[in-house]
């Protein structure tokens, strides 16, 4: 996906200062990187912000769950670091890491309002937008980070976007509680307070006993082979008494209205949506979800991205993703993995 770094997507109102912002007030260097001399030209500039990109939309998607979303707070940081060198200001920046993180922090934040609004209007559940890569090539890996797992981002969507974006800035990309209360607007102890309550829910709401990238790679494995081949009684061997199925359609595409829980209402699910005349042509392929072993699935008419939570060796949660719209970025492949009906390889 190419990034241009001079068309603009879109611009706000905060214009007495592009690095400031509803919830900014100064902007405070992160010791990340070794502080530079300033580019004199637009074109070393954006060379200069196209070696942060990869890091900032990383930035982003962990505190909204959307690359499209991440996408448009990156361009935007850049609009307001190009605004600063139109202005003559950016020779103050003593850290253009450390700013650009500071400034992207502060728009994601902003950002979660917005998209809390929308997706209170959504149809069905609403699921992050998975970001998958394919197992074997290693420059893919580089570009994840396997902290960020899907059950991860489920979780963060029930903290406030202040607990939410102080977890992601502290305890996935390392900020000190200082450099956080810059990008949130509270004081360090209010930040401390954040933090603490989105690390009692994430824990409460993540693996007590999770699965090595090895162990899950056999259990996603495991539960491929028993669909594929239509064994309920395997596929109940690799479930959790009470794992639960979400589903993400979107309105766009058939989906679950609801998550279900329950291993044999979720296998017979599986296996009767999947095992239906409608699914002549199903295929499935091994993927990466977020750092994570997951498949890509094509069920005949649509294709889905399935996520797993895997905990004390079985699988607690699943999610699919349908929506079309969250499924632009799928990495293009050669051949299927397996066809559904085809039994074991």
């Amino acid at each position: 996906m190419s990034h241009s770094v001079v068309a603009p997507r879109h611009t706000d109102d905060a214009r007495s200062d592009p690095a400031r912002g509803p919830h900014d007030r100064t902007v405070v260097p992160v010791t990340s990187e070794k502080p530079g001399p300033e580019p004199r030209d637009t074109a070393e500039l954006a060379r200069r912000f196209e070696e942060h990109r990869p890091y900032l939309r990383r930035l982003a998607y962990s505190t909204l769950g959307s690359l499209a979303d991440a996408d448009d707070v990156v361009q935007e940081a850049w609009l307001r670091l190009q605004r600063q060198h139109e202005a003559g200001t950016a020779t103050g920046i003593e850290n253009l890491r450390a700013w650009l993180t500071t400034v992207t922090g502060r728009l994601a934040l902003d950002h979660l309002g917005s998209a809390r609004a929308r997706r209170e209007q959504y149809v069905g559940d609403w699921l992050p937008e998975p970001e998958v890569t394919t197992v074997d090539d290693p420059a893919d890996r580089i570009t994840q980070d396997e902290r960020v797992t899907t059950a991860l981002l489920v979780v963060l969507e029930s903290l406030s976007p202040a607990e939410r974006t102080a977890f992601v800035l502290q305890d996935v990309f390392g900020m000190t509680g200082p450099e956080v209360a810059e990008v949130v607007g509270r004081t360090p102890a209010a930040v401390r307070q954040l933090a603490s309550r989105a690390r009692k829910r994430v824990e409460d709401g993540t693996p007590r006993f999770p699965a090595s990238p090895d162990e899950q790679e056999k259990v996603v494995s495991a539960f491929a082979v028993a669909w594929r081949s239509g064994d309920l009684s395997a596929l109940l061997g690799v479930l959790d008494a009470n794992v639960s199925l979400t589903a993400d359609g979107g309105g766009k595409v058939p989906a679950l209205r609801q998550s279900v829980s329950g291993a044999e209402l979720v296998a017979k699910l599986l296996l009767g949506w999947y095992n239906a005349p409608s699914s002549h042509g199903a295929w499935g392929r091994s993927v990466l979800v977020n750092g994570q072993p997951g498949l890509v699935v094509f069920d005949g008419n649509h294709t889905g991205v399935f996520s797993f939570t895997v905990d004390a060796g079985r699988i607690v949660a699943m999610q699919i993703v349908r929506n079309p719209d969250k499924l632009r970025e799928l990495p293009e492949t050669d051949a299927p993995d397996w066809f559904l009906n085809e039994g074991p390889a």
